[in-house]
């Protein structure tokens, strides 16, 4: 009889080629973006605890997260993402 186990995660998943950057917002931040777009957290899209780059930050439900992603048309193109539980 063979078995088999899940290996715990051997690389950052954060230095990866394709995962763009990850920056939790202070609640400073956060109140900012609010009011310079003249939004709350429930228009922001959504972004799952449970997803990779997430779950590195160790971010909690109702955190507000900058992705920073590199853009061939704007150089740098910035998104803002609410974390939810599911």
């Amino acid at each position: 009889m063979y078995g088999f186990f899940m290996a715990k995660k051997t690389f950052d998943i954060t230095t990866h080629i394709f995962v763009p950057k990850h920056t939790l917002l202070s609640e400073k931040e956060k109140n900012t973006l609010f009011e310079k777009y003249g939004i709350g957290f429930k228009e922001l899209p959504k972004i799952f605890m449970n997803d990779p780059a997430v779950k590195e930050l160790k971010l909690k439900s109702g955190d507000v997260v900058k992705i920073i992603k590199k853009s061939p048309t704007a150089g740098v193109a910035e998104y803002y993402r609410g974390v939810i539980s599911e």
